[in-house]
């Protein structure tokens, strides 16, 4: 196997468009990491929506694209996506909150990594009722983290979770060593 660019040491962060390989490129990297070093410390985050759109799945579950070792600490959440489903401003919002209410359970359960690999990594936060710090906080142990996210206008820009996703990109930059823009 070939080692995906960049993606072996530090804070990683994948962003495009829906897709554009972000879900596949993080299972790669995960690969990788247990192809070298194994499984002591891996974390797995999934927090992706899997949602149908005009015959196309958006979103998408790292399982999807490789086996999850039984040995690595897999969180997954059966998230919603919010500004597809939402038919209604309120209802969008009460989707994101439910969102951040299933991910704040498993950030609490998550162990400290040594590395980690965290699938759609906004989708807990576009909600405010759940800070990105929560996550970065118990990633921090991390030697190795890889996240992915949606980065695009095409779901929206002027909503409020629209905004709030925006913002949380923002930090999860700042947090992060370097950035994959797969737009």
């Amino acid at each position: 196997m070939t080692k995906p660019p960049a993606l072996h040491e530090g804070r990683t962060l994948i962003l495009g468009p829906s897709q554009t390989g972000k879900t596949r490129r993080t299972a790669r990297a995960l690969e990788s990491w247990i192809d070298e070093e194994g499984t002591d410390g891996v974390v797995v985050l999934d927090f992706a929506p899997e949602f149908e759109r005009d015959g196309t799945i958006l979103g998408g579950r790292l399982d999807r694209f490789t086996t999850i070792p039984d040995a690595v600490w897999y969180g997954v959440i059966e998230a919603h996506a919010p500004r597809a489903e939402g038919e209604t401003p309120e209802e969008t919002q009460a989707l994101a909150r439910e969102n951040a209410t299933m991910a704040r359970q498993v950030i609490e359960a998550c162990p400290d990594p040594v590395a980690a690999f965290v699938n759609d990594a906004t989708i807990p936060f576009q909600h405010d009722s759940l800070e990105p710090e929560r996550l970065t906080n118990a990633l921090d142990s991390a030697d190795h983290v890889v996240l992915n996210a949606f980065e695009s206008e095409e779901l929206g820009t002027d909503d409020p979770v629209s905004r709030r996703e925006k913002a949380v990109l923002d930090e999860f930059r700042a947090w992060s060593d370097r950035t994959i823009d797969l737009g």
